[in-house]
């Protein structure tokens, strides 16, 4: 959700910022723009629509710089348009500024600015907030880094803000509060962004600034104050990101080198960790805190979209090896409802990016209460990683397609291997259970490289359904949160309606759409649910609803009764959604493939939510 590039240095500034742009456009965005200031001019170039429409606008025009601040915005304020595109002048001319967040008082500053004078050329309040700052440096006489200051403590909302003056063109000033920023460290040269995609082809030392930090940047210098402007001492980290992570790779979409890519990213987030030869589970986050966990008188999982069906996965682990009561939270609710938590329970937030802002303020409330916080990210150094007390990286490496596919199957991973570890200590499953599941989890990187061998039978049904205007998926026990999960990828990715739901809870409603034009996908894999699984197809197929399984290997029954199948290997039920997730993966792909969309950046949707 809005993509943020900054250049200070030796190089022209367009370019790069240019390139970073481009390397955010996953995140989701409406519209794009660039500032530049050289020799006392600023240069603001800004247009509704894709980057490449931006940087066709700039043919021709004044692009040179050494400082540059980019943009690309996912309206909140405001309908896209070319007005309300980043970045934004302040009334005199003087300032620009670009923003990722939403400033929640904005409306009540705007009207003491227009009783001051005030005009305003857009909808946003991004436009306020720049003139507020620059109100306060005129009738202040103070500094400019001193009015943002001052602006920072009256406003409320979250923010990355960055912003350059014609006074002084050599700094970028730039602050955070529940968005993210980075700054990358080069040599006579500093890169800012909102995720380290844009740096890491110039530079792997990076900073990560934290909330309520501001950041003075110049070619050789950076600052770190906090709002009392005490100076805070940078802590340089080092990317393990490559380059070819964040490129296609001969892949016609970054969404299916993603799937493509679960054996590697599932093999790395086992690596290391997952010793079957010695009956190992080594996760330093859970060792380290293994008496809070296992001792846990309840969890809470917090998380978002896709991270939630993790959750719900999880939530039938850890009860089953664990025996702990477990409840999954949306986080958008759980932060609004006043829930109950007491000090010793323990929170589980998962977050691909570590930076959804709703599971931020859930998890902020949760620590104040006294509740153990652990974190289950993706990108490291993120802000929900640095809020936790402990955690666990999920190691899939960047997700550019919006649609979550190796940041899932990384997180159940590392859920299932932490359902397992705690289970073992706590004595609520055996040795011979704990090493039969950790031999099965080894062998799941192969058995997903089998399912990838041959996609051809996935996209052939996709070709078949891809003019349905319904969907219904449907699945019992560990395969119902699969079912939400597919349901969801078909949603973001064809525009289908898809509905996900017990198959239990079928007869209790849903039965009602099925005709012979309704798609009904099961989740039929081999398990203790199966048999009943099976009456449910039949019940659909009495009313003559069109049946696409995803069933197991060697599976004699559901073949003879489903249209259309996809097969998966066979593995424990604990550990089967891993498998039985890929194949629905695919299909949402190809059938967003035969409608001619573009896949990896869905209509409307953001990669990260860092705004409410």
């Amino acid at each position: 959700m809005c993509g943020i590039v900054g250049y200070v240095g030796h190089r022209e500034a367009y370019p790069i910022v240019l390139k970073g742009l481009k390397r955010l456009e996953y995140r989701g965005y409406d519209s794009s723009g660039v500032a530049l200031l050289n020799n006392g001019k600023l240069n603001v170039y800004k247009k509704k629509g894709k980057v490449a429409e931006m940087e066709e606008d700039t043919l021709g025009k004044d692009v040179h710089s050494h400082i540059g601040i980019g943009h690309t915005r996912w309206a909140t304020h405001g309908e896209p348009s070319d007005r309300n595109a980043h970045p934004h002048l302040s009334q005199s001319g003087e300032l620009a500024m670009i923003h990722n967040g939403i400033i929640e008082n904005y409306a009540h500053i705007k009207q003491e600015l227009l009783a001051k004078g005030y005009t305003f050329k857009s909808d946003t309040d991004t436009e306020v907030l720049l003139n507020f700052i620059e109100d306060i440096k005129i009738n202040n006489n103070c500094s400019l880094e001193e009015a943002l200051r001052i602006a920072l403590k009256r406003i409320v909302g979250a923010y990355c803000i960055l912003l350059i003056s014609k006074d002084d063109p050599e700094t970028i000033l730039a602050a955070r509060k529940g968005s993210p920023l980075v700054i990358g460290i080069g040599k006579g040269e500093h890169f800012l962004a909102s995720d380290a995609s844009p740096i890491i082809e110039y530079t792997k030392e990076v900073v990560y600034v934290n909330d309520y930090e501001i950041a003075i940047v110049r070619p050789d210098e950076l600052i770190l104050k906090n709002l009392g402007n005490e100076k805070q001492t940078p802590f340089i980290t080092k990317l393990d990101m490559e380059l070819a992570a964040i490129e296609k790779g001969g892949y016609d979409h970054f969404m299916l080198k993603e799937i493509h890519e679960q054996p590697d990213t599932i093999f790395d987030c086992l690596r290391g960790r997952l010793l079957p030869q010695t009956g190992q589970i080594i996760m330093s986050g859970v060792d380290n805190h293994i008496e809070a966990l296992k001792n846990a008188q309840r969890i809470l999982i917090v998380a978002c979209g896709t991270s939630w069906h993790a959750g719900l996965i999880a939530e039938y682990q850890i009860e089953e090896l664990c025996r702990i009561p477990v409840e999954v939270e949306y986080a958008s609710e759980f932060r609004y409802r006043n829930p109950v938590v007491n000090k010793g329970d323990v929170i589980i937030a998962i977050s691909q990016s570590g930076e959804t802002a709703d599971t931020l303020v859930a998890l902020e409330s949760a620590k104040e209460k006294g509740a153990f916080i652990f974190g289950v990210v993706n990108a490291v150094g993120s802000s929900i990683a640095r809020l936790s007390h402990a955690g666990a990286y999920t190691h899939a490496g960047p997700e550019i397609g919006v649609a979550s596919t190796k940041a899932f199957t990384g997180q159940l991973a590392v859920l299932t291997m932490m359902a397992l570890k705690i289970g073992y200590a706590k004595g609520t499953i055996d040795e011979k259970r704990y090493l039969g599941l950790m031999k099965e989890l080894e062998a799941i990187p192969e058995k997903v490289k089998e399912i990838l061998a041959d996609t051809s039978n996935i996209q052939r049904i996709a070709a078949k359904y891809k003019n349905a205007s319904d969907f219904l998926f449907l699945g019992r026990g560990y395969n119902f949160p699969v079912a939400l999960e597919g349901a969801l990828k078909l949603k973001e990715i064809s525009y289908i309606h898809a509905e996900g739901y017990p198959a239990a809870e079928m007869k209790h409603g849903p039965i009602a759409l099925v005709d012979e034009k309704l798609p009904v996908v099961f989740v039929a894999t081999k398990d203790s649910y199966y048999e009943k699984i099976v009456s449910n197809v039949q019940e659909i197929k009495a009313r003559k609803g069109m049946v696409i399984a995803v069933a197991t290997q060697n599976d004699d029954i559901i073949p003879g009764m489903a249209d259309d199948v996809m097969f998966v290997p066979d593995t424990d039920e604990v550990i089967a959604p891993l498998l039985s997730c890929i194949p629905l993966q695919l299909l949402s792909y190809y059938v967003g493939v035969e409608k001619g969309l573009d896949v990896d950046k869905p209509r409307n949707l953001a990669k990260s939510v860092t705004v409410e």
